[in-house]
C-alpha cells in the first residue's frame, strides 16, 4: 500500500513539473492550440512587457496591444493591433489562423485584424520578446516571417529599426493616434527621409511638418540640443548599401525608455521614473514656431528669439511686403540682386563674381535639390559651388564634408547654439552694399558710443568739479575753526574783553603767500630767527608784506604763534611793525607783517 502511494505521489510530481514547464514555456506565446481571449494576457520571458486586450481612456472599445509590465496599459500602450477597428465587448481574440497569420477576431469570428503576410505553412507562433516586439515564426526551420517592429504604432522603442528605400519609397513609419481616446491612425506621421542626406521627419497628412535637419555620422545638426539628450546621442543613422537607410537606437536595455508621436505632432522622448513612478519627458520636437517646416517660405529665416520671428536673408526681400506685415511669411522671399550666371544670359552688365554671406548657428535648408562635394575646406567647397550656376548656398561641416543647394531655400533656422555655417550666395554689389551698410552702422556705434564717452568725461569732470570745491570749502572752514579754536586754546583764562581784542583777521591762504615769496625762494629771505625764517614779498593788489614761517625744528608751535600775536596786537605804536594777519594751513603756520625798509631806528624815531 505504501509503495503504490510513492508510486501515485511521484506520477503526480512528474505532472506537476511537465505541466509548470508547459506553461512557463506558453506564457510569452501564442500557438495554434493556444489562443488569448479578453482578459486574457501574455508575458514576456522576463516581465518586461505585456500582450493584452485594453480600453484606452474615456473609452467603452476594446483592442489588443503590447505595453510595459506592471504599469497601467491606459497610460503608456506601445503597440495596437486592431487600432481601426475596435472591438465593442469583451468577446474578442487573439489566435494563428488557419493559414498560418495572427488575427484578431470578435465574438462573431469576423477578422478585425491580421498580421497579413504569405507564410506558405499552416503552423506558426507569435512570441513576446523583452524588446516588446511580438515577433511571428512558421516552419520546420522556425524563420521570422513578421515582427510588430516592422509595423509600429505611434512609439519608438530601443532596438526597432526605422527604415526607408530611396530607390523604392518604401518606408517603416510611427503613425501618430487619432486623439488620446482613440489609437485609429491619425494626421502624423515620422520617419527616416531618405533624400539627399538623411534626415528624420514628421509629416501632416503627408506634408512635411518637422525636420531634424541632415545626419552628419553623429548626430542631426537640426536639433541643438542633441549632444546634451542621453538618449538622442544613442541614435545611428545606417547605409545598407541598397539605397535603405536605417535608424536605430542604442540605449541601456534595462530602462524603460520610448519616444512617442502625439496625435498633436509632437515626438516626445520619455523615461519611467521609478521613483515618481510615472513618465518624464526629457525632449520634444517641434518645439518652437521657428520649428514648424517652412515657416518663413523661400529663402526666409526663422528664429525663435526675435520679434517678429521671420526675417528675409541678406540680398532678398519679401516677396508679398502685405503678407508678410501681417505676419503671414509663407510667402517667402525673392533676390534683390541678379547673379552673376543670370546677368550673364539676360546679356546684362555682367559685373564682378559673386560672394557669399556667411550666416553662424543655422540650421541648414531642406534638401530638396542637394549635392555633395568631397572638399577638404571650406574654401573649396565655396569655390565649387561658384563654379556652378544653380548653386545658391553651400555649408562645409567639419568630418562630413561639403554640402551645396540649388533652388529655393526653405526651412532655415537660427539657433542661439549649435547648428552650423550657412554660406549664402548673392552677388558682389549686395556685398558691398551689406559691407557699406555694416560701415555705417560700425560708425554709427563709434558715433554714439563716443558722444556717451564725452557726456560721462563732462559729468565726471563736473563731479569732480563740484566735489572738489565741496572739499575747499570744508577745508577752509576747518582752518577758520582751527584757528578760532587756537585762539580759545591760546586765551584759554584771559577775559572775554582781551579774546575779542585778539584778530586773526584776514587769513592769507597759503598759496597766496607762496606767490608773493616766489614759493619762498632763498632770494627772498630777510632772516632767520628762533621762531624762523622771514622772507620779503609782495601781494597782488601791490602790497609789500614780510612773512615769518614757523620752521618745523624750532620747538615752538601754536601757543607761540598765539602770544606774539596778543602781544603786537595789545601793544600799538606807531614805531612797531603792524601785524596784517596771518595763515594757519596744514602743518603751516605764518605770520604777515607790513614790510619797512632796513634803516636805523634814529629815523624811525625822529623823522
Amino acid at each position: 500500500m505504501a509503495l503504490g502511494n510513492c508510486k501515485v505521489a511521484v506520477a503526480l510530481l512528474l505532472f506537476l513539473s511537465c505541466s509548470s514547464s508547459f506553461y512557463g514555456d506558453a506564457r510569452d506565446i501564442i500557438t495554434p492550440s493556444q489562443p488569448i481571449k479578453d482578459q486574457e494576457a501574455i508575458v514576456s520571458a522576463g516581465n518586461k512587457f505585456e500582450l493584452g486586450f485594453f480600453s484606452p481612456v474615456n473609452s467603452t472599445y476594446r483592442y489588443v496591444g503590447i505595453w510595459y509590465s506592471n504599469i497601467s496599459a491606459e497610460t503608456q500602450v506601445l503597440w495596437v493591433a486592431n487600432r481601426n477597428k475596435p472591438i465593442t465587448d469583451s468577446s474578442g481574440m487573439m489566435k494563428i489562423s488557419e493559414d498560418g497569420n495572427l488575427v484578431v477576431l470578435n465574438g462573431q469570428g469576423e477578422v478585425l485584424w491580421s498580421s497579413n503576410v504569405s507564410i506558405g505553412f499552416n503552423q506558426s507562433t507569435a512570441q513576446l520578446t523583452d524588446d516588446g516586439n511580438l515577433v511571428m515564426k512558421a516552419g520546420p526551420n522556425g524563420n521570422l516571417v513578421w515582427q510588430t517592429f516592422q509595423q509600429p504604432t505611434d512609439t519608438y522603442l530601443p532596438k526597432m529599426r526605422l527604415s526607408a528605400n530611396a530607390r523604392t519609397g518604401n518606408k517603416t513609419l510611427l503613425m501618430s493616434w487619432r486623439s488620446s481616446s482613440d489609437p485609429s491612425v491619425g494626421n502624423f506621421s515620422a520617419g527616416v527621409n531618405p533624400l539627399g542626406i538623411p534626415e528624420l521627419f514628421i509629416w501632416y497628412n503627408g506634408h512635411p511638418f518637422w525636420r531634424s535637419g541632415p545626419w552628419v555620422g553623429q548626430n542631426f545638426i537640426g536639433i541643438p540640443g542633441m549632444s546634451i539628450s542621453v538618449y538622442l546621442s544613442g541614435f545611428t543613422l545606417q547605409d545598407e548599401g541598397d539605397g535603405t537607410f536605417t535608424m536605430s537606437l542604442i540605449v541601456d536595455p534595462a530602462s524603460r525608455f520610448k519616444y512617442v508621436l502625439t496625435s498633436h505632432g509632437k515626438f516626445k522622448e520619455q523615461y519611467w521614473d521609478y521613483g515618481k513612478q510615472g513618465w518624464e519627458y526629457t525632449w520634444e520636437a517641434p518645439s518652437t514656431d521657428c520649428d514648424i517646416y517652412g515657416k518663413c517660405g523661400s529663402f526666409g529665416s526663422c528664429d525663435a528669439q526675435n520679434s517678429p520671428i521671420c526675417t528675409c536673408l541678406k540680398g532678398f526681400v519679401a516677396k508679398n511686403q502685405d503678407e508678410w506685415n501681417k505676419g503671414i511669411w509663407t510667402s517667402g522671399c525673392v533676390r534683390m540682386t541678379s547673379l552673376q550666371c543670370d546677368r550673364i544670359q539676360n546679356g546684362s552688365q555682367v559685373g564682378k563674381e559673386d560672394g557669399f554671406k556667411k550666416l553662424e548657428m543655422m540650421k541648414v535648408p531642406a534638401f530638396a535639390e542637394y549635392w555633395s562635394y568631397a572638399s577638404s575646406s571650406e574654401q573649396e567647397c565655396k569655390d565649387e559651388c561658384l563654379r556652378n550656376c544653380s548653386c545658391v548656398a553651400c555649408s562645409y561641416y567639419n568630418g562630413f564634408g561639403c554640402m551645396a543647394w540649388t533652388g529655393n531655400l526653405i526651412d532655415i533656422q537660427k539657433f542661439s547654439e549649435g547648428g552650423t555655417d550657412l554660406n549664402i550666395r548673392l552677388a558682389s554689389t549686395e556685398l558691398v552694399a551689406d559691407n557699406k551698410r555694416n560701415m555705417k552702422v560700425i560708425i554709427s556705434m563709434a558715433v554714439i558710443v563716443g558722444a556717451i564717452a564725452i557726456c560721462i568725461c563732462v559729468f565726471l569732470s563736473w563731479k569732480w568739479m563740484a566735489t572738489h570745491r565741496e572739499r575747499k570749502l570744508i577745508s577752509e572752514e576747518t582752518l577758520s575753526f582751527k584757528t578760532r579754536e587756537a585762539q580759545e586754546t591760546v586765551f584759554d583764562g584771559n577775559s572775554p574783553e582781551n579774546v575779542k581784542e585778539v584778530k586773526l583777521e584776514p587769513l592769507f591762504k597759503l598759496k597766496i603767500l607762496e606767490t608773493a615769496t616766489n614759493n619762498f625762494d632763498i632770494s627772498k629771505k630777510l632772516g632767520q630767527g628762533g621762531f624762523g625764517a622771514v622772507y620779503r614779498g609782495k601781494l597782488p593788489d601791490g602790497l609789500e608784506i614780510a612773512v615769518k614761517r614757523l620752521s618745523r625744528t624750532s620747538g615752538q608751535g601754536l601757543e607761540e604763534l598765539m602770544n606774539e600775536v596778543v602781544v603786537i596786537s595789545k601793544l600799538q605804536h606807531r614805531n612797531l611793525v603792524r601785524l596784517l594777519g596771518c595763515c594757519v594751513e596744514g602743518e603751516e603756520m605764518m605770520l604777515v607783517y607790513e614790510y619797512l625798509p632796513n634803516k636805523s631806528l634814529d629815523a624811525f624815531l625822529f623823522g
